[in-house]
């Protein structure tokens, strides 16, 4: 049986279900298996995330969008 096949025999076994514990239990299951997908730092990528996170913390940082308007002021010569 391929995958296709077997997805297809468990939604027709399960839409036929009645059984509240039982589909609970799948729901738990199918929850728990759930892929996470985590990003492998390097220590220097690690400690840069740790200072970034500190300034903006301190309010040392500002937005992307506060960035881009300061550049398009800075490049068309403007104070405001």
């Amino acid at each position: 049986m391929n995958a296709g096949q077997l997805k297809q025999e468990l939604i027709h076994r399960i839409s036929k279900m009645e059984n509240i514990d039982f589909l609970n239990a799948i729901i738990t299951f199918l929850n728990h298996k759930k892929i996470k997908t985590f990003i492998e730092l390097t220590p220097d990528q690690e400690k840069k995330v740790l200072v970034t996170s500190k300034e903006a913390k301190q309010g040392k940082l500002i937005s992307a969008s506060e960035m881009d308007k300061k550049a398009s002021r800075w490049l068309l010569g403007t104070k405001a």
